[in-house]
């Protein structure tokens, strides 16, 4: 009976069925085994695994504030995973990861069985953590059946290889510091950051627990996405640690107790504490690299894991944001409210038209070949559109015109503090939102920079031996051979029979004066002392100089301004301290550059600091003592552009140069009027707000509490003058105070 059951047709037709898809299998792993269906790395490969790593962005007291990346990820050795953080892991993904040797067959038997035979969808896939690894070093390409097949193969024989040449606990070394946590986030250090804003090692049990449940399903288990899955997830992490003797129970229910909480810090691009700094640092970085790439080295900052750091103060740059945003938020509504129900922004046809001709979307259409009616047309077509202002983001149903108009009335800034002696920069504010306005005030732009100019013409005068107890005539004047060019004061003084002293005129921003004093000096003299105090940019040949035509950046005006309490040395702001690779070997330290020849006297340097001192008590910028209570070391200088158009203020202390600039993007627009858009106003809160959140922490004491050099006796000697001289009674019986005087501008 057996025997005619063997000689049955069709049971031999199976055997040889069964034996054919044997063979065809055999062959079909062979295949895969040889590379026909893909090269599958050597071992000789696999023992030297590298992948990229993201380069960090630290500041001077070491919090990372940024990541230079194509992927997210920073690996860290074996001994930063925390104990819990490694069970966890085990527990949860591959519990009998120290019993396979790369493929878990008693998993795959389970999960075949599961699937094929009882069609259950939730079986999983059953592969181990080394055969993750595998698949996250070697990603999938296609996701046809066929594929996943071959990729299943590939993945079982890489993890063979690796198992063959790595311990288990470099295993988890590599499996940690690749795997996927999504956002473009890949390994556990990266991810601890992201969402708990620390380092894998200071992860809790539940923390690394809620990392480690993304891994089935990164989406879908995103704690900030999914709080309530992520936290069920979690919890079942904890039950196989304890269903795995990794937890006793009452620390299981103990820690299932425990709410969700994340401190969630994404290293975006545009967001976070200072980009426009860290935008800068990448571009002198993208420089470094070129350069020493040229000497032979193969450094990439977005793949090669250095670690960069600068000379930021982390606190000090969140107080400067924020008394920015409190400031230009009172400011705009300011701003608005004095141009009532026709701004120029909603009503100027023309400058609106001239400002829509210059952006990329009417550039686009116009390369299209659009007549300019239909590309208008095409740009008051309403759309969904996010709109940024100072309460948020919002989304709003409208055309290109109508966020053009929205966008080109916002009030910008720069903002830049530096260390005086080193020209470390401090804190670095380059507009007042990356995301929307990328053009950086600090690095990028060269404004007029009005009467912050007049202190480098006063030094210049006092070098020349000119005293600053001289007295010039306020009176305006016209000058002939200028075109009748008639420079005048601000205000509504009668100052047609007064005489200032350079003190008095420097304190009080006394434009008539300031350009007397040019003319005394010689317009090329002052621009030799512009250049000695670290001026680069070329300066106008012009009178109109004294008055701050000149286009300056911040940058070299704060190292300018440094030399008044360093010594009448300037100095050159440097935002990076040192670069240290991937190794944290130091590859590169960046020392400061201070001049080595004082730029002026000693004893101008004191005059010059007592005079500025004047700015602040009773001149211009009085407010710094009147309205803000500021009981600290300051000098300064308040400056304003014709027409309203830049607002400029220069604070000096001891330890710190602050120079902050607001004004428009669109030099078409400015301020409606002077006493909104005079430096004193727009400019000036933004650094005495400042100043006040620096005196309310103690660990800025160094700064705050700092004191000027003590002035010599013959200093304050020179000084010891009467601000102001009225004309004698015979000048003013035959001088008439409203009319102008009329000369030729003599250049010495």
């Amino acid at each position: 009976m057996k025997f005619n059951r063997i000689k049955s047709p069709i049971f031999r037709y199976g055997i040889l069925i069964l034996g054919a898809l044997l063979v065809f299998l055999l062959l079909f792993i062979g295949s895969v085994y040889l590379g026909l269906w893909g090269k599958i790395p050597s071992k000789k490969e696999l023992s030297s695994l590298e992948y990229q790593k993201a380069s960090e962005v630290y500041t001077a007291d070491s919090v990372l504030i940024g990541k230079y990346y194509l992927f997210d990820r920073q690996p860290i050795a074996y001994t930063e995973f925390p104990e819990h953080l490694l069970k966890s892991l085990i527990a949860i993904e591959d519990e009998r990861f120290y019993e396979h040797s790369g493929i878990d067959y008693k998993s795959l038997m389970r999960v075949g069985f599961k699937s094929i035979l009882m069609q259950d969808q939730s079986a999983g896939g059953g592969s181990t953590l080394t055969q993750q690894l595998a698949k996250n070093l070697y990603p999938r390409k296609d996701r046809t059946k066929t594929n996943i097949v071959v990729d299943k193969l590939k993945e079982m024989m890489i993890a063979s290889r690796l198992e063959a040449n790595y311990s288990k606990e470099d295993i988890l070394y590599h499996y940690l510091n690749t795997v996927s946590f999504g956002d473009n986030t890949f390994g556990i250090e990266s991810a601890s950051l992201k969402f708990f804003n620390k380092k894998a090692k200071q992860l809790k049990t539940e923390e690394a627990a809620v990392l480690v449940g993304m891994l089935k399903a990164t989406y879908g288990y995103n704690p900030r996405i999914y709080p309530e899955n992520s936290l069920k997830r979690r919890n079942l992490v904890l039950q196989a640690m304890f269903s795995n003797g990794f937890l006793k129970e009452v620390e299981k229910d103990s820690l299932l107790q425990i709410p969700l909480k994340l401190d969630y810090k994404d290293y975006n691009y545009s967001d976070g504490l200072a980009p426009y700094f860290r935008e800068e640092v990448r571009k002198q970085l993208l420089v470094w690299t070129k350069s020493e790439n040229e000497k032979g080295a193969n450094y990439n900052i977005y793949t090669s894991g250095l670690k960069i750091y600068t000379t930021l103060n982390y606190d000090m740059q969140v107080l400067a944001e924020q008394a920015m945003v409190e400031h230009l938020t009172a400011l705009q509504k300011n701003f608005e409210e004095s141009y009532g129900k026709n701004p120029p922004w909603l009503r100027d046809q023309k400058l609106i038209d001239k400002l829509l001709k210059r952006t990329e979307s009417y550039k686009k259409l116009r390369a299209m070949g659009l007549t300019s009616s239909q590309i208008m047309d095409s740009m008051e077509i309403k759309k969904t559109i996010i709109l940024a202002d100072w309460d948020g983001e919002k989304s709003s149903m409208v055309s290109t015109i109508d966020s053009l108009q929205h966008y080109m009335k916002f009030l910008n800034t720069g903002s830049l503090g530096i260390d005086p002696t080193t020209g470390a920069v401090k804190t670095w504010i380059g507009g007042i939102n990356f995301k929307y306005y990328k053009y950086d005030h600090i690095s990028q732009s060269k404004r007029q920079v009005g009467s912050t100019f007049k202190p480098i013409v006063y030094t210049a005068a006092l070098e020349d031996g000119i005293s600053p107890c001289t007295y010039f005539s306020a009176q305006e004047v016209e000058y002939k051979n200028l075109k009748g060019w008639s420079p005048s004061n601000s205000g509504t003084k009668e100052e047609g029979y007064l005489n200032y002293s350079m003190e008095e005129a420097l304190s009080n921003s006394v434009n008539t004066v300031a350009v007397k004093v040019l003319e005394d000096v010689g317009i090329l003299n002052v621009i030799r002392q512009a250049s000695k105090m670290g001026i680069l940019e070329k300066l106008p040949n012009e009178p109109s100089l004294a008055l701050g035509t000149g286009e300056i950046k911040i940058t070299e005006l704060a190292g300018a301004y440094a030399s008044y309490v360093n010594e009448s040395k300037p100095v050159t702001p440097y935002l990076i301290e040192k670069i240290v690779n991937s190794k944290d070997a130091i590859v590169q330290v960046f020392k400061p550059t201070i001049n080595v020849p004082e730029a002026f006297s000693s004893e101008t340097r004191q005059l010059m600091l007592e005079m500025m001192k004047s700015t602040i008590n009773t001149g211009t910028a009085s407010r710094i003592r009147s309205t803000y209570k500021l009981p600290n070391a300051i000098a300064g200088k308040t400056g304003t552009t014709q027409d309203n158009k830049d607002a400029w203020f220069v604070g000096i202390t001891p330890k710190l140069i602050h120079i902050t600039w607001v004004g428009l993007d669109n030099y078409e627009l400015g301020f409606k009027n002077t006493s909104l858009g005079q430096g004193a106003n727009a400019a000036l809160p933004m650094f005495a707000i400042f100043m006040q959140k620096l005196n309310k922490d103690k660990q800025f004491s160094e700064i705050t509490k700092a004191q000027f050099e003590t002035p010599s006796a013959n200093v304050l000697d020179k000084l010891d003058c009467d601000p102001i001289k009225k004309d004698g009674f015979l000048k003013r019986l035959f001088k008439n105070p409203d009319k102008k005087r009329t000369k030729n501008f003599k250049d010495n």
